[in-house]
C-alpha cells in the first residue's frame, strides 16, 4: 500500500522502477546495433594485418616457383631427349632428375612436354598416376608457353586429382621451340595452416570460384550464377569438375570503406555471419578473403549493452529505495488502521451471516422433512398412474384382443346347439372344448392385466427375470401383432434372479418396450433386442430398438418427470421417469445411449439374488399386493 504523499506525487518505487527499465531497454535497443557494428568494424581493421600475411604467404610461393620452369628449361639434356624421344636412356635419365628436383624444390609436379603436349618425362614416372604419356595440350599454360611467354594457371589436376598451381616455360633449341618444361605446387599446406584459426580463408578467381578455402566443403562453390560463357571455357580447359561448382549461399552488405558484412551458409552449422576483407593478388588475378566470426562483436556488444542496462536499473534502485524509506512509516500507520477496520467489520458482519444462517437452516430442514414425506407419496402415486396410462394406451388394442375370442365363442355354442339338434354329440363336444380354450385365453390376459394394474409391495425379494419377461411380453402381446413388430429375446441358460419386485419391474420392462414400439412404428425394420446377461455383481437387461435413436440434447433430459418428445395427446413424460426410480429403489441402475449402428439402447442393471434364495412368483406378490 503507498502513501497518499505517493500517490498524490505520482512518483511510486515501482513506478520508479519500471520507468527506468523501461528506459534502459529502450537506450540498450537503440545502441546494440551501433555497439555491435563498432565492434565488427574494429575486429576487421585488426584483422587487416593478418590477411596481408595470409596473401604475402601466397604471393611469395608464386614468385618462388615462377622462374624454376626457365632455369630447368636451359638443361642440355632435356633439348637431347625431345630431339631422340624415343632413347630409353635419356628418359630414364631425365625423369630421374625431375624426380630429384622435384623433393628439393618441394614441387608436386616437374614433367617435360613436346610441342603436341604429350609428356615425354616426369618426376612422378614411379607413381601409379604418373604424368608421362598424357597429353596437357588443352592447358592454358601449355599454349601460352607454346607461344613464348610464362606459363600459369590453376586448376585441379587430371592425372592427380590435386588442386595445383602451374608454371610452364618453352626449351629452345637455336631459338625454336622444341617443347615446354611445367612445375606445379599444390596448396594443400597453405589450407591446412588456415584450420588450425577460428577464422575463414577462402582465395577465389575472377570467376568468383572459390577454388582455395579453409573449409573444405567451399571448394568450387562460386559466389555468383557463372554465365555460359564461363562454364563453357571452364569445361574447355576442364580447370574444375562442372558437377561440384554449386553457388555458396551467401549476402553481403558494406561495413565502412574496405571491410563488409557477409553472411554464408554452411553444411554443420547454418547461416553464419563475418566481417569480411579482401585483398587482390594482380600476378594470379586472385581474390584472398578472410572471414572474421561476428560472434565476439555480437559478445562484445551484449556485455556493454548489459552494463549500461545494469547502471541504469541501479540508479533506479537507489531512487526507489529512497522513495521507499521516505513513504515507509505512513504505510504502516495506514496499514494498521485499515486492518483494525477491516477486522471490526468482518466481526459484525460474521455474526449477521451465522445468525441468518441458523434461521434458514432451521427452516430447511422441517422443509425438506416434508418434502421428504410427499415426495414418497407422489413417488407412489406417479408408479400407479404410469401403470394406468399404460392400460390406457393398450385399452383398444386389448378391446379387439377380447372380442375376437367372445365372437368365437358366440359361433362355436350356435354351432354347438345345431350339431345337438341334429345329433352329432361328437362335433358338437368339440366346439364346447374350443369355448372353453377361449375362456382360458381371455382369464389369461385379464389376470395379467389385473396384476399389472395393481399396487405393488414394498418389500424387494428375488424375483425371476425370465417369469417379468413373459409376463411382460404377454401383455404387449396385442401390440406387437397389431404393428407387425417382432421381439428377439435372448435369456442366459440358467434362470436369472434378481433383487427387485415383480410388478414393478414388469412395469419398468413395459414401459422400456411401449417406448421401443413407439420408435419403430413408422420403421421398416421392427424388431426390438431384449436380452440379459451378467455383470461383476448382477444382471443386465438390454433393450434395443431400430428406431432413430435419441438426440444429444434430449439425452441430457430423458428421464425428467414430464419431459417427453411425442406428440400431445400420446404420453405424460412419466414412464421413463418412474422406471428411472423404480430401477432405482431396487438398487440398479437405468441408463440410455444410442447404438452405433442406429437406434436407442436402453439399460436396466440389477443386484444379482443370492444363491438359493426363493424368486417371487406373479401369483404370490399378486396376493401380497391384494392382502395390503
Amino acid at each position: 500500500m503507498t502513501s497518499p504523499l505517493s500517490t498524490r506525487a505520482g512518483l511510486t518505487p515501482g513506478r520508479v522502477l519500471i520507468l527506468v527499465a523501461v528506459l534502459a531497454l529502450v537506450l540498450a535497443a537503440v545502441a546494440f546495433p551501433r555497439l555491435e557494428r563498432h565492434y565488427q568494424l574494429q575486429a576487421g581493421l585488426r584483422e587487416q594485418d593478418t590477411l596481408r600475411l595470409v596473401v604475402e604467404g601466397l604471393a611469395g610461393a608464386l614468385r618462388r616457383y615462377e622462374p624454376l620452369p626457365a632455369l630447368i628449361a636451359e638443361r642440355p639434356i632435356l633439348r637431347d631427349l625431345l630431339r631422340n624421344p624415343d632413347d630409353p636412356e635419356l628418359v630414364r635419365q631425365v625423369n630421374e632428375s625431375f624426380r630429384q628436383t622435384a623433393f628439393q624444390l618441394k614441387a608436386s609436379d616437374v614433367y617435360l612436354m613436346d610441342t603436341s603436349g604429350l609428356t615425354l618425362a616426369a618426376s612422378s614416372y614411379r607413381k601409379e598416376l604418373s604424368f608421362v604419356g598424357r597429353n596437357f595440350s588443352y592447358r592454358p599454360y601449355f599454349t601460352q608457353a607454346l607461344e613464348g611467354g610464362i606459363g600459369r594457371y590453376f586448376a585441379l589436376g587430371t592425372t592427380s586429382g590435386e588442386r595445383g598451381y602451374f608454371f610452364a616455360a618453352p626449351v629452345e633449341d637455336a631459338r625454336r621451340i622444341v617443347g615446354i618444361v611445367a612445375v606445379k605446387f599444390t596448396v594443400d599446406a597453405f589450407e591446412e595452416a588456415w584450420r588450425g584459426s577460428a577464422k575463414r580463408v577462402l582465395v577465389r578467381d575472377l570467376k568468383d570460384i572459390v577454388f582455395m578455402a579453409s573449409r573444405q566443403d567451399w571448394h568450387f562453390r562460386t559466389l555468383r550464377p557463372l554465365s555460359e560463357t564461363e562454364l563453357a571455357e571452364v569445361e574447355v580447359f576442364r580447370q574444375y569438375p562442372l558437377d561440384r561448382l554449386r553457388p555458396l549461399p551467401s549476402t553481403t552488405e558494406p561495413l565502412g570503406d574496405e571491410l563488409k558484412l557477409v553472411s554464408l551458409e554452411e553444411e554443420d552449422t547454418g547461416w553464419t555471419r563475418y566481417v569480411a576483407g579482401s585483398l587482390y593478388i594482380p600476378d594470379a588475378g586472385w581474390n584472398v578473403t578472410l572471414l572474421i566470426p561476428t560472434a565476439q562483436a555480437r559478445v562484445q556488444a551484449v556485455a556493454v549493452s548489459s552494463i549500461m542496462v545494469l547502471a541504469l536499473l541501479l540508479i533506479g534502485l537507489g531512487v526507489a529505495f529512497s522513495l521507499q524509506r521516505r513513504t515507509q512509516l505512513l504505510e504502516r500507520i495506514e496499514v494498521q488502521r485499515a486492518a483494525r477496520e477491516q477486522l471490526e467489520e468482518r466481526v459484525i458482519a460474521r455474526t449477521a451471516d451465522l445468525n441468518h444462517a441458523n434461521a434458514k437452516l432451521v427452516t430447511e430442514v422441517e422443509e425438506r422433512k416434508a418434502a421428504e414425506i410427499r415426495l414418497r407419496r407422489t413417488q407412489a402415486e406417479l408408479v400407479q398412474a404410469g401403470k394406468l396410462a399404460a392400460l390406457g394406451q393398450m385399452s383398444a388394442a386389448l378391446s379387439h384382443e377380447f372380442n375376437q375370442p367372445l365372437a368365437a365363442v358366440k359361433s362355436y355354442a350356435d354351432n354347438a346347439i345345431t350339431f345337438l339338434e341334429r345329433g352329432r354329440s361328437a362335433e358338437a363336444r368339440e366346439n364346447v372344448g374350443r369355448i372353453s380354450q377361449m375362456a382360458d385365453r381371455m382369464a389369461e390376459i385379464s389376470r395379467h392385466l389385473r396384476n399389472f394394474a395393481r399396487r405393488p409391495q414394498g418389500r424387494l425379494l428375488p424375483v425371476s427375470l425370465d417369469a417379468v419377461i413373459q409376463d411382460a411380453l404377454a401383455l404387449l402381446q396385442t401390440r406387437l401383432s397389431s404393428l407387425g413388430a417382432r421381439v428377439e429375446v435372448d435369456l442366459p441358460d440358467k434362470d436369472a434372479r434378481a433383487i427387485g419386485g415383480h410388478v414393478r419391474l414388469q412395469q419398468v420392462l413395459v414401459n422400456l418396450l411401449n417406448n421401443a414400439l413407439d420408435a419403430v412404428e413408422d420403421r421398416d425394420d421392427r424388431r426390438i433386442l431384449l436380452s440379459v446377461s451378467p455383470t461383476a455383481q448382477g444382471w443386465r437387461i438390454t433393450v434395443r430398438d431400430h428406431g432413430p435413436g435419441i438426440a444429444e440434447d434430449v439425452l441430457a433430459r430423458l428421464f425428467d418427470p414430464f419431459f417427453t418428445t411425442k406428440s400431445p395427446g400420446k404420453g405424460l413424460g412419466l414412464g421413463l421417469s418412474i422406471s428411472y426410480n423404480i430401477v432405482k429403489d431396487f438398487g440398479g441402475h437405468l441408463a440410455a445411449r444410442n447404438h452405433p449402428e442406429g437406434g436407442a439402447v436402453l439399460q436396466v442393471t440389477l443386484q444379482r439374488a443370492e444363491d438359493g434364495a426363493e424368486p417371487a412368483q406373479p401369483d404370490a406378490a399378486a396376493q401380497e399386493t391384494a392382502a395390503e
